[in-house]
């Protein structure tokens, strides 16, 4: 199992509505894509009207990675509105290996 890993900075006054339009892109398309296990969206007062945005997501494996941010899946992928709401984006994004994790996976068919 893979974890991805992406954040960004938001002005704190646009987090609902910023939470609301990655549910309709990043997490819709991650639902949608088959060897994707889950995803988190974390977020964090920095202060200073700026609040920090953390996607986690889980995936079988690179090539199910692959499936959703194509083949060079190390490159952050953003989506149309991204640049009304982003102060800060990154390149790329990280991904760990899971060593030890008590997360329930579905049953091999």
């Amino acid at each position: 199992m893979i974890l991805r890993r992406w954040h960004a900075t938001i002005r704190s006054e646009d987090e609902k509505a910023y939470i609301d339009y990655i549910m309709a892109t990043g997490a819709s398309a991650y639902r949608e894509t088959p060897g994707n296990l889950g995803f988190q969206v974390l977020s964090r007062d920095l202060g200073r009207g700026v609040t920090e945005v953390v996607t986690l997501s889980w995936w079988l494996d690179i090539a199910a990675i692959k499936a959703f941010a194509g083949d060079d899946y190390e490159q952050s992928k953003y989506y149309a509105d991204d640049d009304r709401f982003l102060l800060t984006k990154t390149d790329r994004v990280e991904h760990y290996d899971v060593a030890i994790s008590d997360m329930q996976l579905p049953a091999s068919s």
